[in-house]
């Protein structure tokens, strides 16, 4: 059967897929916070004949699966929203009412293409009666880097075959290069309170623990490598100068271009860490609050992707969404976009354009985007690769106003059905042909060079 069906099949049901979306959009929820958008998509899924599997510890992930027998193979969804970025679809600056966060990543779509490519997936496997097995993951606080690494703590991605996502953005690509792996850290010290002009002797100064690991992790600097980051925020300094802090607390992240570079130097902070706790004579408490891998493109599966989006034909943009996108495109410079599409590793034409409904390939492979994302988690447990739309006009930062504006106007929703079919063209690839599979994961092993996957949380 023609990718054509498959390709109609998403048409036919895209207006149910934006009304979700939509849906999602208008009523955002924060990391870890997903509750009604988890079950919108859940009951969905459920209506459509998938079975619906909760991942224990994880309140707001879940699974819908469909078909038997291998191979296995998978779609990963996100939905949540981030804080402070409310924001109506228009031209201009101007919140919801009602609500402070929004979705100024797209993850209102990520998830809902995810959903939209795996009903399209369900009812051709049934027609041709295909072998294997699909599931949709459902995975929220990717914007805190813990969703994925708690659910992989699960073992809830162990078996898979092979893995594929997507993301907004401004372009449509396919992403062939790594992300930068990371820690969050909390570090806090308690101490003993006390007057500190009548009685400082009495006290032990947990902001002295604070100040004196910072001190140390900033000689650590000149020890690792040059392309790590160490950044940090004192999160509570004490009450009063008068009064000896008995509780302080600092903020780490770690970043580097390999998950055992960030392991290996957030070792070594906890060690400089420990040590403030004993010449303060204060007690250290630490917490992760997320960690994540860097990110390992498969170029067998990114081909097919690419090929894929080849055959989808690009984003199908309406007059409103040229028009949209053009006076959205008017409110940054070229030189600000620039410095935006740098990062993605945009040819330069494409800064003369507002919206691209091209599909574009770049030159990224063995470059490292100076982000992270919790996808590379799963990129180190299967065979894993994802695409990039043109949610946004050219020249948009993710995490922006006009950012959660796109993703809930046409430009989003129209990108979202493209990513959507080529999500569920790439997954009917795999199905029909186990020899590109196997090509896969001998790639994938290859790629690991004997390296384990652990959870950032077993770790």
């Amino acid at each position: 059967m023609s990718k054509n069906y498959l390709f109609e099949l998403i048409d036919n049901n895209q207006e149910k897929l934006k009304e979700i979306a939509y849906e999602i959009w208008s009523n955002p929820e924060t990391a870890f916070n997903e509750y009604k958008t988890s079950e919108l998509q859940k009951n969905y899924l459920k209506e459509q004949g998938f079975k619906i599997m909760d991942v224990p510890n994880n309140p707001t992930a879940f699974i819908a699966e469909f078909g038997k027998d291998k191979p296995i193979l998978g779609i990963l969804g996100e939905y949540d929203a981030l804080p402070g970025l409310s924001q109506k679809i228009m031209p201009a600056k101007e919140p919801m009412e009602g609500f402070t966060d929004g979705h100024g990543c797209g993850h209102n779509l990520l998830g809902t293409g995810g959903v939209g490519a795996v009903v399209a997936l369900k009812e051709i496997m049934e027609k041709e009666n295909l072998k294997g097995t699909i599931r949709y993951y459902g995975c929220p606080a990717e914007e805190t880097l813990a969703g994925k690494g708690l659910m992989a703590k699960e073992k809830v991605f162990d078996d898979l075959d092979s893995c594929v996502s997507w993301h907004p953005a401004s372009m449509n690509v396919v992403w062939g290069c790594s992300f930068l792996a990371m820690n969050s850290m909390k570090f806090r010290f308690k101490g003993k309170a006390a007057h500190a002009a009548a009685a400082p002797q009495a006290g032990r100064s947990a902001l002295d623990a604070v100040e004196l690991m910072n001190v140390g992790a900033n000689y650590l600097r000149e020890h690792v490598i040059e392309k790590a980051r160490i950044h940090y925020v004192i999160t509570n300094g004490g009450m009063a100068p008068n009064i000896v802090p008995d509780d302080a607390e600092v903020w780490y992240f770690i970043r580097a271009p390999k998950r055992a570079d960030v392991k290996e130097i957030s070792d070594r902070l906890y060690k400089i860490a420990q040590g403030a706790e004993l010449m303060t004579e204060t007690k250290m408490e630490y917490e992760l609050l997320a960690g994540c891998y860097d990110v390992i493109p498969n170029t067998i599966i990114s081909k097919l992707m690419h090929n894929n989006m080849l055959e989808a034909g690009g984003p199908k943009f309406s007059k409103e969404d040229y028009e949209l996108a053009d006076k959205l495109s008017k409110l940054s410079t070229k030189e600000e976009k620039a410095k935006v599409m740098s990062t993605y590793f945009a040819p330069d034409y494409i800064l003369d354009i507002p919206l691209s409904d091209e599909v574009i390939e770049i030159d990224d492979k063995e470059k490292v985007m100076a982000g992270s994302s919790d996808v590379g988690d799963v990129s180190y447990i299967a065979p894993f690769a994802q695409i990039t739309a043109a949610t946004w006009p050219i020249g948009t930062a993710a995490h922006t106003w006009i950012a959660t504006a796109s993703s809930g106007s046409g430009i989003g929703m129209n990108a979202m059905i493209f990513a959507a079919k080529t999500m569920a063209a790439t997954i009917y690839d795999l199905l029909n042909d186990n020899n590109l599979i196997t090509n896969a994961k001998d790639e994938f092993v290859k790629s690991l060079k004997g390296y384990e996957y652990i959870s950032p949380f077993e770790e």
